[in-house]
């Protein structure tokens, strides 16, 4: 059998559940009674045993829900690999950020420059420059070599971004066209939960930005007009490199998981105008935090 991915915190947490007990194959296990025991929402611990099931360690049965597929001694092995503090960061992705930021890297650049001055093999260079491609800050120019997008490099320009957001994330609320994508809804606070459960401390500072930024533009997708979720998307791709590097202090980043999962709370309660005024705080307070880090 293939080792489980681990992928979840909620997974880990709820293998050690499962050891710490000794329970044995066959064992009943309640979505709601595993939650309640892990001090987390439904949504994460449905999720996780979702995948455990496809990676053989509990059974779905109809009607019923998930059972142990295995004894707790034969899972002792899958639960000590669990991943490390924090996910292991892509040395050469981070060089190439820095790089950026700092101005020694030219806009434009060839693969060959690139394996020469990191010395790193051309496939390497290859998925990382498709990678950094898909999330928007570079293109492959026509003919040969590549060329870094725009991005917010100055203090002034990243505050201005944070102006924009609160502005359209905000009026996206009160749109007429709003309407809560329960399906998203659902995901984005499982994703929020498993920060809050450890993820914080353990992912990489790209896939808390890419949660993060992906539970801003869920929202302003319910609010159904193009012109909202693009112009959002844009300043989100612009202002990215600059959030590696100041998401080194994690310290806040569970005060902000709280704060989405309440505006998620106040929507799904009915009233988007409150919600609009807090996320309208939120987006603001964020920048009065993070914008000194910039520098000028």
């Amino acid at each position: 059998m293939a080792r489980p991915s681990l992928s979840s915190q909620t997974t880990t947490r709820i293998l050690s559940h499962i050891c710490e007990r000794g329970l044995p194959e066959g064992h009943h296990l309640p979505a709601q009674g595993l939650a309640d025991a892990l001090r987390v929402s439904r949504a994460p611990v449905s999720a996780a045993l979702k995948q455990m099931a496809a990676d053989g360690i509990v059974r779905l049965e109809p009607n019923r829900g998930y059972f142990l597929a295995r004894d707790a001694a034969d899972l002792a092995e899958v639960s000590q690999a669990a991943p490390p503090a924090v996910e292991p960061e892509d040395a050469f992705y981070a060089a190439l950020v820095e790089g950026c930021l700092s101005g020694e890297l030219p806009d434009k650049v060839s693969e060959s420059e690139l394996m020469r001055l990191y010395d790193v093999p051309r496939t390497r260079v290859v998925k990382t420059l498709n990678r950094v491609q898909n999330e928007g800050w570079a293109a492959r120019r026509p003919g040969n070599g590549w060329e870094f997008l725009p991005r917010l490099m100055s203090r002034e320009s990243y505050e201005e971004a944070y102006q924009f957001r609160a502005a359209i994330e905000s009026q996206s609320l009160l749109l007429p066209t709003f309407r809560i994508d329960a399906a998203a809804f659902a995901k984005a606070r499982a994703e929020q939960e498993e920060i809050l459960a450890g993820g914080f401390e353990r992912m990489s500072r790209a896939h808390l930005f890419e949660l993060n930024s992906h539970f801003h533009e869920m929202l302003v997708g319910c609010g159904h007009n193009a012109f909202f979720v693009d112009a959002l998307a844009r300043v989100n791709r612009l202002r990215r490199l600059l959030e590696y590097r100041i998401t080194t202090d994690r310290s806040r980043l569970p005060l902000q998981s709280k704060e989405h999962l309440l505006i998620l709370d106040i929507v799904e309660a009915g009233d988007r105008p409150r919600a609009s005024e807090f996320l309208r705080a939120h987006i603001l307070g964020a920048s009065a935090i993070k914008s000194p880090s910039v520098g000028a």
